[in-house]
């Protein structure tokens, strides 16, 4: 696994409109708000799920309907693509979320 450099992190959150770059921290960050509670701890589940199977964990946190997640790779002292393409599959999990809010 390699670290991304600065150009490799900007060219991929191109794809990531809505993640924040922490250039400091080495991170991205995003906040998720969903309707209410429930959702957003079923949508944490979904996540946790998923980053147990990519063995990538999280930083996040929740309150009440809204889930904070930030990515970065420890192992790289930075970002790296794994963090790119879990917080990718968060975005693909949010957008099911908000389907189902619209559709009510």
């Amino acid at each position: 696994m390699q670290k991304l450099d600065a150009k490799q992190a900007t060219e991929a959150l191109h794809a990531l409109p809505l993640w924040t770059l922490d250039a400091q921290a080495a991170a991205i960050t995003r906040e998720f708000v969903l309707s209410d509670f429930i959702q957003a701890f079923a949508f944490m589940t979904q996540i946790a799920i998923a980053a147990e199977k990519h063995n990538h964990h999280p930083e996040w946190s929740n309150v009440y309907n809204k889930v904070l997640i930030t990515w970065t790779t420890h192992d790289v002292h930075g970002l790296s693509a794994n963090d790119m393409a879990m917080a990718c599959l968060c975005d693909q999990a949010f957008a099911g979320y908000a389907a189902t809010a619209a559709g009510h």
